[in-house]
């Protein structure tokens, strides 16, 4: 396992679905599964300071990633991320709209920015601010 070279590696175009992340109680054991089962590798990615993230890779495309859950207790779940241009807007717009916010927005290093909403039917969905160089 190698770190990504540069934090383009992570960025997604505006208004796609297009990271999808696993949070779990053991990431090391998810990544094996989901690796075995489809044949994607892993690159160990470190967004933010003391955060474990690995990267899910098809190819030489990362797509995704893996880590562990923040509370313990929590059961494991995917999330999709949207990529947004300004998450302050959307964040106000999705609320406008009906969504609660989950998580507000923060930093994950190089990688960008992100929040988590719910939207009006309880579904999670993340938003992705990329800051590239």
């Amino acid at each position: 396992m190698s770190t990504p070279e540069k934090s383009d590696d992570c960025q997604m175009p505006p208004h796609s679905m297009a990271w999808n992340e696993l949070a779990t109680s053991d990431p090391a054991a998810a990544a094996q599964f989901y690796c075995s089962l489809f044949g994607w590798t892993t690159e160990n990615f470190c967004p933010a300071p003391g955060m474990d993230y690995t990267m899910l890779k098809n190819g030489d495309k990362a797509f995704g990633g893996v880590m562990p859950v923040r509370e313990p207790g929590t059961p494991p779940y995917w999330i999709n991320y949207v990529g947004v241009e300004n998450l302050e807007t959307m964040v106000a717009k999705a609320t406008a709209l009906g969504a609660k916010i989950l998580v507000p927005p923060m930093s994950i290093g190089e990688a960008g920015r992100i929040a988590i909403l719910a939207d009006p039917q309880g579904a999670p969905v993340g938003l992705h601010e990329y800051k590239g160089e």
